[in-house]
């Protein structure tokens, strides 16, 4: 039997990924030292720098857009649209891996540090299979490579903060979603006998098997996304994992499975849209409304951080509604602007969690402007974009995303006049997400405290990343080229 292993050239992107990956294994394994050797701090203080830069490598031989091409006799595409996801997959990740380094310096985690490195880059792999993937199986496999070394980082921090119930918590629900999506799958197999996604959009009717089936495959999909009322498992494994793993948790995982999803519904279902369409009005709502509320009433902020990506993930979705190329553009650049305002907010958390004794209280952040006043003012630059006001980066991928919901909708009829008033009930929902962003803006500004935080220097790492946030909230509003570029490609 003869294989053509000239295919492996059209996945340059999985490629490099796991060269990177044997690499940091490689070097883990022959620099590793024993607990005890890291009472002092960490001995390999180049091996951050060196993940970071291969990291940083891997992005520049894939930033740009790629030709379309195909491997795994069709189960594997690629093209421009998912170069420029990937691509961003891969900046979030390069941001989290520069936040980590202060976080794995701590003599408890330093040795455990290319653990931690070969478990993102597990992760980021399956993402990447996923946003690829043109075949159901090859969709699950990419799913469960991405699901199962994230479990592990959530429970990283096993000793501290209810990382282990965090850890058991999430691959339990990761367990229930993917059965429920196998499950939808199968339907699918049975009504079409196919599991290509061409020739399954192809066969596709609006009968029961089928209908059920893509029930069961949003609901299994909608668990990773967390999507109300599939958002169960959120807050409290936001708030049991390690605020690195969180931030990206819910940016990266995050922006994956929503890209994945909006392909599929758009590719696959395409000919049955008017119920997936009806289907994610309510789940849009739904998900933006009780997020919105509980997250005022949250004290904790990594709780208040989950409720938050919640909300954040009802935007991103509320693009696939209008069913056109603008909702893979709107996407695409929501989650650029998502992944850089919310791990502006999970950088500064890290860092007066170092300082804080693990504490992450809102109450904590009292007063927090008097002693750390330019923390408290990059923390407010993400809460605005985060916020959507203008001129920051937020506002524009929020206009993006309520432009592309709308696109094509005619208001004489039923389809049209859902979509205007869920585009009307995501903008009221806005301005209570400013209300409770503002929250934390007025503790750091307004409300006294007798005993603020100290002033404590932020470390290099933990600077670098603010840098990189910053400049992203702020670009991303200014230039847009940003979203040119990604048009384009689309």
């Amino acid at each position: 039997m003869n294989v053509d292993y000239s295919q492996f050239l059209n996945m340059l992107p999985e490629a490099s990924l796991m060269a990177i990956l044997v690499i940091t294994f490689l070097v883990d394994f022959f620099t590793a030292k024993k607990p005890a050797d890291t009472v002092d701090g960490n001995p390999r203080k180049w091996f951050n720098c060196l993940v970071c830069v291969l990291m940083l490598i891997h992005i520049c031989l894939n930033i740009a857009p790629t030709a379309p091409a195909t491997a795994f006799g069709g189960m594997y595409t690629t093209g421009a649209a998912q170069g420029v996801i990937k691509t961003i997959l891969a900046t979030g990740t390069l941001i989290v891996l520069i936040q980590a380094r202060e976080w794995l310096s701590r003599p408890d985690t330093a040795f455990k540090e290319g653990e931690f490195y070969v478990l993102v880059f597990s992760t980021l792999l399956g993402m990447n299979m996923m946003v690829s993937a043109s075949h159901f199986l090859l969709f699950f496999l990419g799913l469960e490579m991405a699901s199962i070394p994230m479990a592990c980082l959530v429970a990283f921090d096993k000793y501290r903060h209810n990382s282990a119930e965090a850890g058991a918590k999430f691959i339990l629900t990761a367990t229930f979603s993917s059965g429920v999506m196998l499950y939808g799958i199968s339907f699918l197999y049975g009504a079409c006998g196919t599991l290509y996604f061409d020739d399954v959009a192809q066969k596709i009717s609006a009968t029961p098997m089928m209908i059920m089936g893509m029930v069961f495959f949003f609901s299994g999909l909608a668990f990773k996304i967390s999507l109300v009322p599939f958002h169960f498992w959120t807050a409290d494994s936001y708030q049991g994992a390690p605020t690195t793993v969180t931030g990206y948790l819910s940016v990266v995982s995050k922006g994956a499975a929503a890209f994945a999803l909006c392909c599929i519904l758009m590719k696959v279902f395409a000919p049955i849209s008017q119920y997936w369409q009806y289907m994610l009005y309510i789940v849009i709502v739904l998900s933006i409304t009780v997020a919105n509320l509980f997250a005022i009433r949250q004290k904790d902020l990594k709780r208040f951080m989950a409720f938050s990506s919640i909300s954040q993930a009802g935007y991103i979705v509320l693009a696939i509604v209008g069913n056109t190329t603008m909702s893979i553009s709107a996407l695409s650049f929501y989650v650029l602007v998502y992944v850089v305002a919310n791990m502006g907010v999970f950088t500064i958390i890290s860092a007066v969690e170092e300082h804080n004794n693990g504490i992450v209280d809102m109450d904590s952040y009292n007063g927090f402007y008097k002693t750390n006043p330019k923390l408290s003012m990059l923390m407010t630059l993400s809460l605005f974009s985060l916020g959507g006001i203008p001129p920051f980066a937020g506002m524009f991928s929020k206009f993006f995303v309520f432009m592309a919901s709308v696109k094509g909708a005619d208001l004489l009829t039923t389809n049209g006049v859902l979509a205007y008033s869920t585009m009307f009930i995501a903008l009221i929902n806005t301005v209570i997400s400013l209300y409770y962003y503002l929250l934390i803006v007025k503790a750091m500004y307004i409300k006294p405290n007798d005993n603020p935080l100290p002033t404590f220097k932020s470390a290099a790492s933990t600077k670098l990343a603010l840098a990189l946030c910053t400049a992203g909230v702020i670009g991303f509003g200014i230039f847009s080229s940003v979203y040119e570029w990604i048009a384009a490609a689309v």
